[in-house]
Parts: C-alpha cells; sequence; structure tokens
C-alpha cells in the first residue's frame, strides 16, 4: 500500500490544498518499506487531484481539505483521513501501529469518530499480537 502525508514545516500539513510536498510512503504487512518526498506545485486542484493520482497513492492522511479535493481524490480510488495533526514520523508510526486515532493526533475541532471510520476504511490495524499459550489454555471454558 502507498500512503501519502502532505507536510509543512516537519508536520502535517494544516490543508492539504495549500500543500507543496508530499511525504510518500510504502507499506507492507504493517511495516515501512520505503519514503520519499515529492514537490506538489500545482495550485489547480484538479491538476493537484492528477498528481496524487499518478503517484499510486492508495491513502492520504492529512489535515483539513476543501470537499471539491476530497471528493476528487476519492473518486480516484484514493481513500482519504482527514482531520490529522502531528509530526510526520509520528503520525506514521501512529499508522503502522494502530494508534492513529489517539486524540494526540487530531486537529482542532475534529473527533474520534470520523477519524476511526476513516480507518477503517483504508485497512489501518495493527497487527493483533498473540500471546503465548500458556499449559491447559487450549481447554474449553
Amino acid at each position: 500500500m502507498r500512503l501519502a502525508f502532505p507536510v509543512w514545516e516537519n508536520r502535517i500539513s494544516p490543508v492539504l490544498d495549500t500543500a507543496t510536498r508530499l511525504l510518500i510512503v510504502d507499506v507492507e504487512d504493517h511495516g515501512e518499506l520505503s519514503r520519499s518526498e515529492i514537490l506538489l506545485d500545482e495550485r489547480d486542484v484538479s491538476r493537484k487531484c492528477r498528481k496524487i493520482r499518478s503517484l499510486g497513492v492508495n491513502g492520504l492522511i492529512c489535515g483539513a481539505v476543501t470537499r471539491r479535493l476530497s471528493d476528487m481524490l476519492q473518486d480516484s480510488g484514493i481513500h482519504i483521513i482527514p482531520g490529522v495533526s502531528g509530526h510526520p514520523d509520528e503520525v506514521i508510526d501512529a499508522c503502522l501501529e494502530g494508534r492513529l486515532a489517539d486524540s494526540k493526533f487530531l486537529m482542532p475541532g475534529w473527533n474520534v469518530n470520523g477519524l476511526e471510520e476513516g480507518i477503517k476504511g483504508l485497512n489501518l490495524k495493527a497487527r493483533e499480537k498473540r500471546k503465548p499459550e500458556s499449559p491447559g489454555s487450549n481447554r474449553k471454558a
């Protein structure tokens, strides 16, 4: 899966529509494979959408986004998780570890419920950790 994070001054950009840089992260089995930064200098939302689509992005985690750009990206098959803020490294780690719904990553005015819906749609969940079985744990109760 390929995720995109708009960045501005070492933070998730507060508004996707005005973002000029995208951090692209390739993820497999809930681990980061690669990371690159892309210049996103398109000001027109149609061109910005085409550029993001051309990068093969599956999901975009961002701050605020206008309805127009959000609809265009979603119509292009890109899943949007808006309302996120924080340092990009922390947000990426939270995505990979299933902690993105933590309130510390919410932009002011956003709620966890909306964020959780976006996370479910992109299927960002941490791997389940299996507990070692204790003797007799396979007994039925």
